[in-house]
């Protein structure tokens, strides 16, 4: 069966590619990568609110996982630094990966072996646990990506992603609605809190990353990692690396914290004299917040190889050169209009997914319909639309799939304004729930298979990890005023704006068409 070029393979040999072991070694790295996210989101907020922790400090562990949104700044330490003993034994990747693996399980058994509640420090020791994990499962992400990308030909990938999703989705259940499950079964409850209860649920998650160890130690180091060598760098100098790192990422964390006050204050003062233009104005303000915190962040690192604490040659090799290859590849005119379609492609979906939840119970569905239709249900539709998204790229090849991720993704957002006429229609819900929840799955592993197209082999961390930063901050950015938009407007117009966010993706799509193979 032939690998090389996805359009030449037959309906036959397509389905027989889904056996493949690459293929099927993915759902198990993606089980390992799913399963930390919900033990740092919604089943460490459980816990906390059962033992009776407030609001306000509960939402502030959400920001144990910004890792997630800025691993592009240690990305490159992965492609730079070979770990001690790890990289001579297993190699490049699956030393990195059984490093991050390790430390995952551990930060969750820390998390589980600390009572938030047992005394004065309790909290502050969970939070570390939770920095931990959402660094080290960060860091599993960065890999594994890498692994993906170089262990197998361009037109597998799509395969490798729509497995690698659907095991991330599966982890993501095990973790989530599982270990909300195990802790009741194991006796807390809404009105009882057993610390035990929790305790046990997290080990045993913990022990469960075993999966991801085991899959690591059974399979094999990628060759495109093996033909290429570690810079020769001595130890003090690649101890100044890391340096840099921690200081660059202390100091952009500080700053963007402490100026949330000052754009707060900002954004009152422009919006005295502007009051109409409310929404984008605090768009504006929060990417300029960003920005400046970079930019200091930047300035710092300067004075650090200023004065010779870090050699301007290695900081350059690290962070200059794997942006450059990307515009040296595509030249800026092609670069920007990547940038732009990678920026906006989830535009659509991760703007309406924000107030879907809040739609669902004003609309009158109860939280066992949206349990069972919405989480359950439209779960399993993502994981057989990833897949099938897989199986439709490697026979149709990536953009064709691409355009038609983001035409369905904008088209049943559609269906959400039905559902908005009719009210809390159950049979309703689950045809729109079906529908968006597949197109989704599609338009994700198109999306992926996309962005492993476009980065170089050698910097293949780097560039995808900053790949998947700028996929979702401008929706992101964008989604923090949906329910703006939808108290404003109203749940029809806002479900039609949605769509038509779309329609500009569809003409990026269509211009970017013959950029997916400029690997070097």
């Amino acid at each position: 069966m032939s690998l090389g070029n996805g359009e030449n393979l037959s309906w036959r040999e397509t389905f027989a590619a889904c056996t493949h072991p690459k293929v099927v070694t993915m759902l198990f790295l993606g089980f390992s990568s799913g399963l930390p996210l919900y033990l740092i989101f919604s089943s460490l907020s459980a816990w906390l609110t059962q033992a009776g922790v407030s609001k306000a400090s509960v939402t502030f562990f959400s920001w144990a996982a910004l890792g997630y949104s800025f691993k592009f700044i240690w990305a490159p330490l992965v492609d730079l630094l070979p770990l001690p003993v790890l990289t001579r034994l297993l190699g490049r990747r699956r030393g990195w990966l059984l490093f991050s693996q390790v430390l995952v399980a551990a930060a969750i058994m820390w998390m589980g072996l600390t009572n938030p509640v047992a005394h004065s420090s309790g909290l502050t020791v969970m939070a570390l646990a939770a920095v931990m994990l959402g660094f080290s499962a960060a860091t599993q992400d960065i890999v594994i990506d890498a692994y993906r990308i170089e262990s197998s030909v361009e037109s597998m990938q799509a395969l490798l992603a729509s497995t690698y999703i659907a095991g991330y989705r599966i982890g993501m259940l095990v973790s989530g609605a599982g270990s909300l499950y195990l802790a009741g079964w194991l006796g807390s409850s809404k009105g009882i809190y057993l610390y035990s209860a929790w305790k046990n649920t997290y080990l045993i998650m913990g022990l469960i990353m075993l999966t991801g160890v085991i899959t690591t130690l059974c399979i094999s180091e990628p060759s495109q990692s093996k033909s290429r060598k570690y810079s020769e760098y001595s130890t003090g100098q690649y101890l100044r690396i890391v340096l840099l790192f921690g200081v660059a990422t202390a100091t952009f964390a500080l700053s963007f914290f402490y100026s949330g006050s000052l754009s707060a204050a900002l954004k009152d003062i422009v919006l005295d004299y502007f009051p109409v233009t409310g929404l984008m104005i605090g768009f504006v303000v929060e990417v300029l917040r960003f920005l400046s915190s970079v930019t200091v962040a930047g300035l710092i690192c300067r004075v650090m190889v200023s004065f010779k604490l870090v050699e301007w040659g290695i900081v350059r090799n690290v962070y200059v050169r794997p942006v450059l290859d990307f515009f040296n590849r595509y030249e800026v005119k092609a670069a920007v209009l990547l940038l732009m379609l990678i920026g906006c492609y989830r535009i659509s979906d991760v703007v309406m997914g924000v107030v879907a939840n809040v739609f669902y119970l004003e609309l009158g569905f109860s939280t066992i319909d949206i349990a069972n239709i919405s989480k359950t249900f439209g779960l399993f539709m993502t994981i057989a639309g990833g897949i099938l998204g897989g199986v439709l790229t490697v026979r149709y090849g990536v953009i064709k799939i691409l355009f038609l991720g983001a035409l369905l993704s904008a088209a049943t957002n559609l269906l959400f304004m039905t559902l908005a006429k009719a009210g809390a229609d159950l049979t309703l819900l689950t045809v729109v729930i079906m529908a968006d929840n597949l197109s989704g799955g599609i338009a994700t592993t198109a999306f992926v298979a996309f962005l492993s197209s476009l980065t170089s082999v050698s910097f293949t961390a780097m560039q995808y990890a900053i790949f998947s930063s700028v996929m979702l901050l401008f929706p992101k950015a964008i989604g923090g005023y949906s329910g703006t938009i939808a108290e404003a407007f109203g749940y029809e117009t806002f479900f039609l704006i949605t769509a038509c966010m779309g329609i500009p993706v569809l003409f990026l799509v269509w211009l970017a068409r013959g950029y997916a193979d400029k690997k070097p």
